[in-house]
Parts: C-alpha cells; structure tokens; sequence
C-alpha cells in the first residue's frame, strides 16, 4: 500500500536525524544516506496506522541496519587499500547533527570517530546514541534488544574506550582559521623547527587515499618525523600539480567541529588535513584524499561562501 503524503512527511522530518545517527555509526556519509534509504523502504513496507512511536521505530530498524553495515564493513576494510579513515564534513552540514553540548560535538569530531573504530558495533551504537542524542537506556535497550543494565554496562565501557580521544576545547571557524594559518605557515616555511613547536612530541600524520591516490598508509610517529613529513607535503611541485589537476587553492575550514586545511582544484575538494587540536598543540594531522570520500565535501564547498584562500601556490 503507498504511503499517504502525510506518511512521507513524517518520514521526511526524522531523517536529518537519522542521517546524523547514521553518520556516527559508520563514519561515512554515502553509506549513511544509503541506510537512512532503507529505512524509508522498511518504512514504506509497514503497517504504519499500527506504529506507535515513530521516532522509536525508525531508530531501531535504521540502528539495527546500521550494526549490520557495521559488521560487513570490518570485511571490507581488511581489504581496503591503504588506511581507512572515516569521511569528512564541513561545517554546516546537517549530517553533522547536534551540536548545542561538548558530548555532542565530540562525538563527531575526526578522532572520536577514528577512535570509535575500536568498538565492537553494540559498544558504538550505544555509545552513539547516548552520547550524542541523549537516548535513554531504557529505550537504547529496546532498541538493542538488551537489558537496560546490559546498556549502562556497554556505554560505560565504549565510554572509557574512547576518553582519551575527545576534543579539549570548542574551535569556531575565526579559531579554527587562526590555528590553519599559523599551522601553514610553519608547514610552507622549509624549515622544521616551526612546526616541531607547534606539534606534540607524540604527533602522528596519516591519510587515506582509498588506493586511488598516494597517501601515508603508515603513520609518520613523534614530532621531528611529522614536521619533515608535512614540510615535503606543503612543497609545490609540477608532479603534484598534475597528480590533482592543477595548483590547489588552500583553505582554513572547520571539518567535524576541528580545524582543517582544505585543498581546492577547480572548486573540486581534492584533500581536507584535520588537525587534532590539544593543550600540548597538535597532536595529529589526518589526510582524506580519496575523491570516493570528497565528494559530499565539494557539494557543501560549491553551495557555500568560504572567501580568499590562505595560499594558492602549493
């Protein structure tokens, strides 16, 4: 039986949502958008005069696609070329979700996420759902299929898992733009030593490049590695040049609450560095450029005012 235009709507308003639950579970906004789809054709296959709570039923079928998702893609990733990291967003996007708390923001920042990958499905969708959207146990439990002391267990647990990794302060985009442009500055100086000062002594640098584009798979370690690492990176060359398309324009953004640089060729977003910002300084540079994972990112980057870049010569 189609489903009435009042039946859509109600659908239609849960999905930002369920997209932002989706996101956080499984770290990539493609597969999000595709599980949120699903949701609506289980949905739309549903005795749906005969549900009670809507909110509670779609969490739980789209939870539950989600831990199926969760549990396929550990498969995958063995296989996955090179590093996987989850796919970035920038700043604005409704994917991103909640943001009005610290617990929110967090739980979507790029080393939450990174460090979410740790935990077994149920620990992460628990954790998701508690941390960022201020679920009940009693209603993670249903929606699990759990006990709710099951559920206090588990979101403790993932709690502790992941405390090490959470951001220390809020960055807004004139904070965020301050630390890229000291951090590019260091990085375009040909020395070192400026950015070994800006750098934790424990700093690491990786990046993703899904096999389709060079990328660190094995993560430079400690801050005088780092530091020579970032200043051939940040050195302009005719090969990289031609490897991306041409000379990127070069802005500071924020990606997943987190200061980053973001590399534009020809308004395509062609690599985003998120910067893990602490007390010591920073503590790790993430690089996404496998086009596979940007593409979202030059959507929102087309459809947005993101003003002169820093440099335009790397």
């Amino acid at each position: 039986m189609p489903l009435t235009a009042d039946a859509v709507d109600r659908f239609e308003a849960s999905r930002p949502r369920l997209e932002a639950i989706a996101y956080r579970l499984l770290g990539s906004a493609g597969e999000a958008e595709d599980v949120v789809q699903e949701t609506f054709l289980r949905w739309q296959a549903a005795d749906v005069d005969h549900i009670e709570v809507l909110e509670a039923w779609l969490t739980k079928v789209l939870t539950n696609l989600c831990l199926n998702q969760l549990t396929s893609a550990r498969a995958r990733r063995e296989t996955y070329v090179g590093q996987w990291l989850p796919e970035p967003l920038l700043a604005g996007d409704p994917m991103l979700g909640p943001a009005d708390t610290a617990e929110q923001r967090e739980s979507v920042s790029y080393a939450v996420l990174i460090l979410m990958e740790r935990l077994s499905p149920n620990e992460r969708a628990v954790y998701v759902l508690r941390e960022a959207f201020d679920y009940p146990h009693r209603e993670i439990a249903e929606i699990l299929d759990i006990t709710e002391a099951a559920s206090q267990q588990i979101f403790h647990r993932a709690k502790r898992h992941v405390a090490d990794g959470k951001a220390r302060t809020r960055i807004d985009q004139a904070a965020a733009r301050r630390i890229v442009e000291e951090f590019l500055a260091a990085a375009t100086s040909g020395r070192t030593e400026p950015l070994v000062r800006l750098l934790t002594g424990d700093a690491i640098a990786i990046g993703d490049g899904g096999g389709k584009v060079p990328a660190r798979a094995k993560a430079f370690e400690g801050a005088v590695a780092v530091a020579k690492f970032l200043r051939g990176l940040f050195k302009p060359t005719e090969a990289k040049h031609a490897l991306i398309g041409g000379a990127p324009e070069v802005h500071a953004w924020t990606v997943n609450g987190e200061p980053a640089v973001v590399a534009v060729v020809d308004g395509r977003v062609v690599g985003i560095m998120c910067l893990e910002i602490t007390a010591e300084g920073i503590a790790a540079c993430r690089s996404q450029v496998n086009p596979d994972k940007l593409e979202r990112a030059t959507a929102r980057w087309a459809a947005g005012d993101h003003g002169e870049p820093l440099f335009d010569a790397l």
